[in-house]
């Protein structure tokens, strides 16, 4: 037969079918293991996986954050974060110390006080996170808090979540009654002491607090003061500068006169003078309500929250106390971390939830503030003087060694207290500069001094 006749196909035409036949299969079967390859992929890098939603823990302090991470979860079921209640303060800080250095038991996500991020950046506990947070995010934020959150550089190691701006607190009735008018700068706050004291030798407008050292940093910023700086590597200390002595010699000329208390606060002495007429003022941050509500019940409704007295014309403050939200090194899921805390602190129903349910005064200047406080029900405008702090804090770089520099604080003002004279607070604040840098040099940090 030729190849071209007969009643069935050729050779030739039976191989290049079976040819065609194969190659149609190779490719379907290349394009299904492609497909399934990609699906895997676009789970992986996508908030679930095919093994189910990304989790992550998340470590804070504050109260019923739980009730606030719930509204996360509800509408992120790919990204699901579990509340993990901490100590605040150092403890928590020891304890993501220790994990970090065992490679082991890290959270995601951690709650840091704002003086405690250089420290744990120093020690590799907290991520760069710059690339996952997006400038519309940070952009709520001001100065001071980026600045407490970067640390003066280009990284971002967390996004602030709370601050604690300085105002001034006094008892309204007391002031009417004496005729004194609410000081709005630092030379009036000495005369209203004096004129309080010397109309009742038992009453005090305020006391200086040796135990306090975020209070008096707080002080000290809204002067213009900050405490250390950095430049690349390289740390120095700036404690006994021209702006925290004139803070420290205002303070203690006070105490030298006699016009204000000299006693710690938060102890049953000072929790006693509130409720009873004796502590008639309270230079405190935008969270005091609470500390007068739990120490002096039956004084709700004389007290008023003024803006804290300033030194010059440009209106300015600082701050006592505030938290970031960071991601630790140790995160299998650092994007979906960042996701999680820039959220947290700057998407509306968050701050909402944080108001309401954490008792937090956001930093995102975004938040919606109306109802003030239940013990300052009668100040309507409370969170408009609060605010008005808030915008104004100054930048403060604090560094690796805080908890140094407030055990210095606390043994040199201590004494400077005791001793009652103005030039004791000075010799404090020159010992308190000198023990902080000597302890930075110690601690095998790179300084410029």
């Amino acid at each position: 037969m030729g190849s071209n006749g007969g009643t069935g196909p050729t050779v030739a035409t039976v191989t290049n079918s079976a040819k065609g036949y194969l190659v149609r299969r190779s490719t379907r079967l290349c394009l299904a293991v492609l497909l399934t390859a990609l699906t895997l992929l676009a789970a992986g890098c996508g908030g679930g996986s095919a093994d189910g939603p990304v989790k992550l823990t998340f470590w804070t302090w504050a109260p019923n954050m739980d009730k606030v991470v719930a509204v996360w979860n509800e509408k992120h079921p790919d990204i699901q974060v579990t509340v993990n209640k901490q100590d605040g303060g150092d403890p928590a800080v020891t304890k993501l110390l220790t994990a970090v250095k065992a490679g082991k038991g890290a959270p995601d996500i951690m709650q840091a006080e704002y003086q405690k991020i250089p420290t744990l950046v120093s020690a590799g506990a907290l991520a760069d996170i710059s690339k996952d947070v997006p400038t519309s995010a940070t952009g709520q934020f001001g100065t001071a808090e980026l600045r407490a959150v970067d640390l003066g550089s280009k990284a971002l190691y967390a996004v602030p979540q709370d601050t604690g701006p300085l105002a001034f607190f006094y008892r309204a009735d007391v002031f009417q009654r004496l005729g004194i008018a609410v000081p709005t700068t630092w030379q009036q706050y000495a005369a209203a002491a004096r004129q309080i004291h010397q109309a009742d030798p038992t009453m005090y407008l305020g006391t200086f607090s040796a135990n306090d050292a975020g209070w008096f940093a707080g002080l000290a910023q809204q002067a213009g003061a900050s405490w250390w700086a950095t430049k690349g590597q390289t740390w120095s200390v700036d404690i006994d500068s021209a702006a925290t002595r004139k803070v420290a010699d205002f303070w203690g000329g006070l105490v030298q006169e006699g016009v204000i208390d000299n006693k710690p606060m938060y102890t049953p002495a000072w929790n006693a003078a509130l409720n009873d007429g004796k502590q008639v003022g309270w230079v405190s941050a935008v969270w005091a309500p609470g500390v007068l509500e739990g120490n002096a019940a039956k004084t709700k409704g004389l007290w008023q929250m003024a803006p804290l007295p300033q030194w010059g014309s440009t209106f300015t403050d600082g701050a006592w106390g505030g938290s970031a939200t960071g991601v630790t090194t140790q995160s299998q899921h650092p994007e979906q971390a960042a996701q999680f805390a820039t959220w947290l602190n700057t998407d509306p129903a968050a701050l909402k939830a944080l108001v309401s349910d954490a008792g937090i005064y956001p930093a995102a200047k975004s938040a919606q503030l109306t109802t003030p406080p239940a013990f300052f029900s009668n100040q309507s405008d409370f969170y408009e003087v609060a605010a008005k702090g808030r915008d104004a804090i100054s930048p403060f770089t604090y560094g690796p060694n805080v908890n140094a520099a407030y055990n210095a604080y606390n043994d040199a003002f201590g004494q400077a207290a005791d001793a009652k004279t103005q030039s004791a607070f000075g010799q404090a604040l020159t010992q308190m500069q000198s023990t902080t840098l000597s302890n930075l040099k110690s601690s095998g940090f790179t300084t410029s001094q």
